[in-house]
């Protein structure tokens, strides 16, 4: 079956250009050069149910004035020039830093003329003190180039770069050794890394270490040291059966080699002696969360994964999968609903698991970008107002990772809570939530 996200918005024509220093790939379907909106291959969903999501999202990404938004969520919402993200919770400074990585044992699988596949990796960590320059969130290329990829128009191309986070560059690492536990994030197909710093700092101010990575060629942007940009060579494979089960079995592979890099004994940060390599966990939103279960199904070092909001393209095998997992998504993902992946794959989770679905919640919810769009004026048509969608998501990938990689009892995932109203416990057997 070919691979369309059914939850995100129509993109537009990108460049077919997809690295500066490389020729662009040859032998695949180029841009037909229709009009700007489309719902590609890579967006459209399960057949049965693309024309209903669709209707979900037609309203994505587009410029709303801050009076439609107010009328839409009940809520003030500003329009900011400078946007920003709420300051994680935890009692730890955040340092963060980027790493390359090369994976020379395999070419990459959407340019094979390039021979080895190489990633971007962001790391959040605890940091000794709060000295340093805030990190950017992305060049204002790659700015230009996700806005222009999802059709947003009637904002600044950078406004997306200019966006305020709360970790500092560079910073030293704090921590003693082996004692921290790792969680690698994979982002949504087209989204880069930077969409869930919100959650990556979170994690960290609470003693994590977190490594978020660029999954080369699958992004409208991914920049490397020197300058050069890659764009979504994989955006172009229209119409290709199976395409998201290889995307999913793709990741797996690649987060399989991060952890290697991570916590081998040639490890590549040089705070890596921190890590404790006995507690790892994954979470991912979109076709990064329809690979979680992937990896952990090879990789057993990953010891508990969180699907947030994705399909799942590659079936759990009817051997199961036995470590925790967690299912949190948009009400689309309702038992008995129209993704029936969630339904099928709840039969071979036999751990510890929970599915629970947020009211209000729209795709882009479980990443920074319903938070920023809402503080450019775009109108994703998310009922959950301001930094809400940050605080749920934030709040309930915590408890899930405090529960299963550090033993903390967590109650918040045992029953609804008072504090957290949109968020619904659902049961399959009766295929209902609340």
């Amino acid at each position: 079956m070919p691979y369309n996200d059914p939850h995100a918005a129509p993109r537009a024509e990108g460049p077919t250009r997809h690295d500066e220093a490389r020729p662009a790939p040859t032998g695949r379907r180029r841009s037909s050069g229709k009009p700007a909106f489309r719902t590609p291959i890579l967006r459209a969903g399960l057949a049965g149910i693309a024309a209903l999501l669709t209707l979900t999202v037609t309203a994505s990404w587009t410029p709303a004035s801050a009076s439609s938004a107010d009328a839409s969520t009940g809520s003030s919402v500003t329009t900011s020039s400078t946007p920003y993200l709420p300051e994680p919770t935890g009692p730890h400074p955040v340092g963060t830093t980027s790493l390359r990585l090369e994976d020379t044992s395999r070419p990459d699988p959407w340019v094979p003329e390039a021979e080895s596949r190489e990633l971007m990796v962001s790391l959040w960590y605890p940091a000794r003190s709060r000295n340093g320059r805030r990190a950017p969130y992305m060049t204002p290329k790659e700015s230009e180039l996700i806005l222009k990829g999802k059709g947003v128009t009637g904002v600044p191309s950078d406004v997306l770069s200019r966006t305020r986070t709360n970790a500092f560059s560079g910073a030293e690492p704090a921590g003693r050794g082996h004692t921290l536990p790792l969680v690698v994030l994979s982002p949504g197909f087209t989204d880069p890394r930077s969409s869930l710093t919100a959650l990556a700092e979170e994690l960290a101010s609470r003693g994590y270490v977190v490594a978020a990575i660029d999954h080369t060629y699958e992004t409208f942007a991914t920049t490397f040291p020197g300058g050069r940009v890659t764009t979504c060579a994989a955006c172009e494979l229209e119409g290709v059966d199976d395409f998201g089960e290889k995307a999913v079995k793709n990741r797996a592979v690649d987060v399989s080699f991060v952890i290697d890099q991570l916590t081998g004994p040639h490890a590549t940060w040089t705070g890596a002696s921190l890590i404790d390599a006995s507690r790892i966990a994954m979470a991912g939103t979109s076709l990064g969360g329809a690979s979680v279960a992937e990896t952990m199904l090879k990789d057993s070092r990953v010891r508990a994964g969180i699907n947030m909001d994705g399909l799942m393209f590659a079936p759990i095998p009817a051997r199961g999968l036995a470590r925790p997992f967690l299912f949190l998504g948009q009400p689309l993902h309702s038992p008995g609903g129209m993704d029936a992946t969630w339904d099928r794959d709840w039969e071979h989770l036999t751990g510890w698991r929970r599915w629970l679905v947020v009211a209000g919640a729209v795709h882009p919810s479980f990443s920074d970008y319903d938070l920023l769009a809402q503080q450019i004026g775009v109108d994703l048509g998310s009922e959950l107002p301001g930094r809400r969608s940050v605080d749920i998501t934030r709040r309930y990938v915590r408890a899930f990772f405090d529960l299963h990689l550090r033993g903390k009892p967590q109650p918040l995932l045992h029953r609804p809570s008072v504090r957290y109203p949109e968020v619904e416990f659902c049961s399959p057997e009766t295929k209902t939530c609340g």
